[in-house]
């Protein structure tokens, strides 16, 4: 198929990994959706910090201390401008985007008996789970909005779904695995409507596509530090600063108080009073090296970037006629494409790929109900970001096609 090639957006070069000889072939690396991988300059700036400014970030009143709270409060004000919000005050370091999900989940309190949560039917279990068991607690009801055959959520059912029996709307703003943005910004308008509060999981957009979140009108929104450059142990959780005044702290101990009594306890002003424990600020540091990083590219040319690589994907996997795709619009469509082989457990893909260097997501992805759904016990993920290319597909193509022989399904 002739087509002009889709070179990367940076050197390779610049993540040591990408190296990597893997069964002695050339890394391919098509994992992103669940990690992505960390640049020199993030790993760099982490050594900087354990170097020079090591510490328990506001322990302490020695200087490296003080310079540990510095580059934390930094950190936070990268997040403040990447993400568009209009005070610090708003972002709360977490441990994960998992736990800032559960941190909504517990400490919204304004759920009663009877109430309604809604959800999509892809959800990632990090932003099912948490409100399934609040649902129970609760004795409130848990409804799912589902997706039309296109495998997008339409304006008739969030209208349906979403009521003035609702209370909470929890939806990730791209799908994990299929890979499409929906139109939150009408999710957003209709639960407000309803006088429902809107959770956005935002871990496949913040990383991939430029995020407002005043245009989003999101209450709260989660997101991780692992699948944006950054270190693993590292989630961000922003909220509107009169929902996060009331919501309960997940966590209680060292760092959240102004003042503790036998009896009683005064918490701190946001944001440290939902940031109990001492915090990750080496994780925290490497977070917005990532963030220069990405904001030094553009998100929107990253955005197009993997728009460009996946209608690539999507292209030359189409023309393979055993490849069963999950979802080919190219209509709001991020660096994700999944697909089934005919025949072939995603499973046994997935190891033969491996067995090529070329390293792909098998499974259920987090999302059960969306496989049920779908009528797939399982299935194949290729996620794209801005390290890779045109040839990456093409090795995911031949690959393939190798699979098939391996499994004797062709000459």
């Amino acid at each position: 198929m002739k087509q002009l090639a889709l070179e990367t957006l940076v050197p390779k070069t610049d993540f040591p990994i990408l190296g990597e000889i893997i069964n002695e072939q050339a890394l391919v690396y098509l994992d992103n959706a669940a990690t992505t991988q960390r640049p020199l300059a993030v790993l760099e700036k982490t050594r900087t910090y354990v170097l020079h400014q090591y510490s328990n970030a506001g322990r302490s009143g020695h200087v490296l201390a003080e310079r540990a709270y510095e580059a934390l409060e930094n950190t936070r004000e990268k997040v403040r401008d990447f993400i568009g919000a209009a005070s610090k005050e708003q972002i709360i370091f977490t441990r994960s985007a998992t736990e800032s999900l559960n941190m909504i989940a517990t400490g919204y309190t304004q759920i009663e008996e009877g109430d309604e949560i809604v959800v999509l039917i892809s959800e990632h279990h990090a932003n099912l789970l948490p409100w399934q068991r609040i649902a129970k607690l609760k004795k409130a009801h848990l409804k799912y909005m589902y997706l039309n055959d296109a495998l997008k959520l339409t304006e008739e059912e969030i209208e349906r779904k979403i009521t003035n029996k609702t209370k909470v709307v929890a939806v990730a703003h791209v799908s994990n695995v299929l890979g499409y943005k929906i139109p939150i910004e009408k999710v957003a308008k209709r639960a407000h409507e309803q006088g429902a509060i809107l959770v956005v999981d935002a871990t496949q957009s913040v990383p991939h596509c430029k995020v407002d979140v005043k245009e989003l009108d999101a209450d709260f929104m989660a997101f991780s530090a692992h699948k944006m450059l950054g270190p693993t142990g590292v989630g961000v959780l922003y909220g509107k600063l009169n929902h996060l005044e009331k919501l309960e702290p997940l966590l209680l101990g060292g760092g959240m108080v102004e003042y503790v009594e036998e009896q009683s306890v005064s918490f701190s002003d946001l944001p440290s009073r939902l940031e109990a424990g001492t915090i990750n600020v080496e994780g925290i540091v490497g977070l917005g090296a990532a963030i220069d990083y990405l904001k030094d590219i553009g998100m929107d040319r990253i955005e197009a970037h993997e728009q460009a690589i996946a209608a690539y994907a999507i292209k030359r996997l189409q023309d393979l006629p055993y490849i069963q795709l999950l979802g080919d619009s190219l209509e709001d469509k991020l660096g994700v494409v999944a697909f089934n082989v005919e025949g072939i457990h995603a499973h046994d893909v997935g190891s033969i790929l491996d067995a090529q260097g070329i390293a792909i997501r098998v499974g259920h992805h987090c999302a059960h109900p969306l496989m049920h759904y779908l009528h797939v016990p399982a299935c194949c993920r290729a996620s794209f970001y801005l390290y890779n290319s045109s040839s990456d597909v093409d090795r995911l193509i031949e690959g393939l096609k190798e699979v098939r022989r391996v499994m004797r399904l062709e000459p």
